[in-house]
């Protein structure tokens, strides 16, 4: 295997160049879901590199149930520094699966919580945010959502897409108050384009990705901002008026405050808010789902996609030679 061994960990350095670039030069939409391939290729590719180089490593403590051979010298000689490879993937593997289990944890505990919090509600006519102001409490929902509409009784400014059968739009009084009807419009159909793209799925899977490989985690910050603009796009192109879209963004994130909600998205509250305000103020950004190969988008991405099979080649190519390796080292 040699140093090749090695090369699903480094890597993911090259899908750093695309995700800059593929803010500003792709439709959100292509940008969220090829920074999101490329995070989960690469960091299952890194994981699996780890969990070759563990088979080397626990082959070399004392009592383990691998067969003795597996820690010959010839084994341990396809492998670059063995003995420090091997164990440290050992405590970086389990590092790994416990950060990931505790991602996964606090994702489904938070929408368990909200959901609970959410059941006692029941949809009222005329309650929902559509309707007026905003003041009071309750559930209400449009014909046609798909989504309900959840309106809590809290001064503090906050809205978010809550994902589950069904998915629901919670928002408090708060951020009603400080929106005018068209705002609030522009509000339900960006939270609502979060539920139908599952955009919560991209943000957990990248953020997975994030914990399996620190050097991806720099596309987490990218998919997030290209998720808001995803749903910023789809909420001018419902309300038919990007100004509307963009003032409601930009007076959401002034009296709103960041709320806790991991692995989901809130309004306003994610990726730079400037930057997704002038962008609407703009025109419609195409949607290619390619940009061409002579542009700086377009190299960035050959660079990425480049990094990617690299990274996919190396982990397949150990793999095998570990297997051919190991298979030569057992007794018949």
């Amino acid at each position: 295997m040699g140093v090749f061994v090695f090369l699903p960990l480094v890597l993911p350095l090259t899908a750093l160049p695309i995700a800059r670039l593929a803010e500003h030069h792709l439709h959100p939409r292509n940008a969220a879901v090829l920074l999101t391939s490329v995070a989960v290729v690469l960091a299952a590719c890194s994981t699996f590199c780890l969990g070759l180089l563990v088979v080397v490593g626990t082959a070399q403590l004392p009592g383990n149930p691998l067969p003795d051979s597996w820690s010959d010298p010839e084994v341990r000689a396809a492998v670059p520094y063995d003995e420090i490879a091997g164990k440290a993937a050992i405590v970086a593997l389990g590092l790994v699966v416990v950060a990931c289990a505790l991602t996964v944890r606090r994702h489904l505990r938070f929408r368990f919580r909200a959901h609970r919090a959410l059941a006692g509600l029941r949809s009222d006519a005329g309650s929902g945010p559509d309707a007026g102001s905003g003041s009071g409490s309750g559930s209400g929902s449009r014909p046609g959502s798909g989504s309900e509409v959840a309106v809590l009784d809290d001064e503090q400014p906050y809205a978010y897409a809550l994902p589950g059968s069904p998915g629901r739009i919670v928002v408090s009084t708060g951020m009603l108050s400080c929106l005018d009807a068209a705002e609030r419009r522009a509000l339900l159909a960006h939270e609502r384009a979060h539920l139908a793209g599952r955009h919560h799925r991209l943000l957990l899977a990248v953020q997975l990705a994030g914990c399996a490989n620190p050097f991806l985690r720099p596309l987490r910050a990218a998919v997030t901002y290209s998720t808001e603009r995803w749903a910023d796009e789809e909420a001018a192109r419902v309300t038919g008026d990007r100004r509307i879209t963009a003032r409601a963004v930009g007076k959401a994130a002034l009296f709103s405050r960041r709320v806790a909600t991991p692995g989901l998205a809130a309004f306003a509250s994610a990726g730079p808010v400037p930057r997704r305000v002038a962008a609407l103020l703009g025109p419609v950004p195409p949607r290619r789902s390619w940009p061409p190969a002579l542009t700086r988008a377009g190299m960035a991405a050959c660079v990425a996609a480049a990094g990617t099979a690299a990274s996919t080649l190396s982990a397949l190519n150990s793999a095998l030679a570990l297997f051919v390796v190991l298979e030569a080292a057992t007794p018949l």
